[in-house]
């Protein structure tokens, strides 16, 4: 840190951050290292294989397998913002990151959150289209309809992040330059600046309720329109084949939205470090890493070009 002259007063120009982390005691510290390591690792290579399924499967070769090949690719870069800082930081006593660093990391953070909101949305178009329009449903989406979807997600992503971090990049952080999280987040950073923060604060509820709550909307309004189309087809055999096609996506959202949720979609005020911390592991550590299984175990197409994948057949 430097020291500058601003309104009459001394105060200390930021050159990086400490991140608290998480406060374990030396015999605990190896037992997390490992675990969150291996939750990593795991994550990586669930999303990696099924990347690797679903292109070397043509019965894959479909709009909701492309939406979820994206999501698995979003979140390998997803977790690997996060966690490997993360993870180094159980054991290093130095848990400093630069300024230019922590807000790269927030940067591409609030980009992949953001872009994992409205894919999942996308994703729920996509089943109602299929259930409730079958018919058009080739014609709808197409392949070029879906690269498109799949484009404006990252397009949202990184406009929502950009407008956030013009923000906050301009307040002043004077003598406390310790963050009490595991990574550079929005609300720790309001909280430890000397400036008024009330606009950036203002622009970042604002922004995350737009970017939860409308594809929230479009998720929910989705699943009405399935629900109601599935209550109307007469075979019970029928109306399971629906639900089985929505049932993964479904426990995704629920996950992944309520954790975050509950984080972003709060003001400042309403932060606390314990309670936010908490829940900022569901959502950057256990949910990408069951978002892999419960596609895989809930998805029969997935679980059968799984087998043909890796069993060798004569």
């Amino acid at each position: 840190s430097f020291f500058c002259r601003m309104g009459g007063r001394n105060e200390t120009k930021v050159m990086y951050f400490i991140l608290l982390g998480f406060p374990t005691t030396g015999e605990l510290q190896l037992v997390l290292f490992s675990a969150l390591l291996l939750a990593y690792l795991l994550t990586v290579l669930e999303n990696f294989l099924i990347i690797l399924i679903i292109q070397n499967n043509h019965s894959l070769q479909t709009p909701m397998y492309f939406f979820l090949e994206n999501l698995s690719f979003l979140e390998i870069w997803y977790v690997s913002v996060i966690e490997p800082k993360m993870i180094t930081d159980v054991l290093s006593r130095d848990k400093r990151i630069s300024f230019q660093g922590c807000m790269a990391q927030l940067h591409f953070f609030v980009t992949f959150v953001c872009t994992e909101y409205v894919l999942l949305a996308v994703m729920a178009y996509d089943r109602f289209v299929a259930i409730c329009r079958p018919l058009r449903y080739p014609l709808i989406m197409s392949r070029k309809c879906c690269a498109q979807l799949v484009a404006g997600c990252w397009m949202c992503g990184l406009a929502t992040s950009s407008i956030k971090l013009s923000f906050i990049a301009q307040l002043s952080f004077c003598d406390v330059d310790k963050i009490n999280h595991y990574f550079c987040d929005i609300s720790p950073l309001l909280n430890i600046s000397c400036s008024d923060s009330s606009l950036a604060e203002l622009v970042d509820f604002t922004l995350a309720l737009l970017v939860i709550m409308l594809p929230l909307c479009t998720v929910v309004a989705s699943y009405i329109c399935i629900l109601f189309t599935v209550l109307k087809i007469p075979s019970s055999q029928g109306r399971q084949k629906a639900f089985s096609t929505c049932s993964s996506h479904l426990t995704v959202v629920i996950l992944f939205y309520s954790t975050t949720l509950f984080t972003y979609a709060h003001p400042k005020l309403m932060y606390t470090y314990r309670a936010n911390k908490l829940v900022s592991v569901l959502y950057t550590v256990v949910v990408p890493l069951l978002n892999p299984l419960i596609y895989c175990l809930r998805n029969k197409e997935v679980r059968v070009a799984m087998r043909n994948t890796f069993t060798c057949r004569r």
